[in-house]
């Protein structure tokens, strides 16, 4: 049976289980979705959902310096310091904070961006198809499409992860709350450029972190 986009869609958000991991289950359970759900559930994958709910309010604040031109500071919340110590845990900060100075994200997540950023973009896109002399009819479809790449451009959990594009940020992170067994929460970063907001020649030192990330 040929595995949808929204089969899987489906089953992650009723399980909170990564991506790969439910289509992995929906093909092991030729599509049926209460099975794959009893297999997430047998690997212990079903209950990230349940362990999105708990208070993290220890961790680590994670740093990454590129060739002394872009530095990157992450807050990473765990429910305990024992797991703040664990070197998975630690490996993941770092790789955020690698991801958030080869991709500059503005946001965490799609909540954080202000309403009012989010609507100007939509009038703007909506303005934008128009020109371009679309249907109406189809505007609107074309603008939720493009809204999806808005927030996926701005916002670190949409964004492709930059060691495995084939997932998310987000589903990076809620792969690791599952293997880890605790809560894990991106709460804030900071990111540094020389130079940055100067008008001067365009070096693309985000790009270079992003190929030194795929090595």
């Amino acid at each position: 049976m040929n595995i949808t986009a929204a089969m899987v869609k489906e089953l992650r958000e009723k399980t909170g289980a990564g991506m790969l991991d439910c289509k992995k289950a929906l093909t092991d359970a030729n599509g049926d979705m209460e099975k794959a759900i009893e297999i997430l559930r047998e690997k212990g994958l079903a209950a990230v959902a349940k362990k999105s709910s708990r208070i993290a309010a220890e961790g680590l604040v994670g740093s990454y310096i590129h060739g002394g031109r872009i530095g990157v500071l992450v807050e990473v919340n765990s429910e305990t310091d024992f797991v703040a110590k664990n070197q998975e845990f630690q490996d993941f900060v770092r790789d955020v904070a690698m991801q958030i100075a080869a991709t500059h994200p503005l946001y965490v997540s799609r909540e954080d961006v202000p309403e009012e950023e989010v609507r100007k973009e939509r009038e703007f896109l909506t303005n934008q198809a128009l020109k371009e002399g679309k249907p109406e009819h189809i505007v609107e479809k074309m603008v939720e499409g493009r809204i999806e790449k808005f927030f996926e451009e701005i916002c670190l959990l949409e964004q492709p992860f930059v060691k495995n594009p084939d997932i998310t940020v987000g589903e990076l992170l809620t792969e690791k709350i599952s293997k880890i067994g605790e809560n894990i929460n991106i709460r804030r970063f900071a990111r540094f450029e020389v130079g940055e907001g100067i008008e001067k020649k365009t070096e693309d030192f985000a790009e270079e972190v992003a190929k030194q990330m795929g090595q």
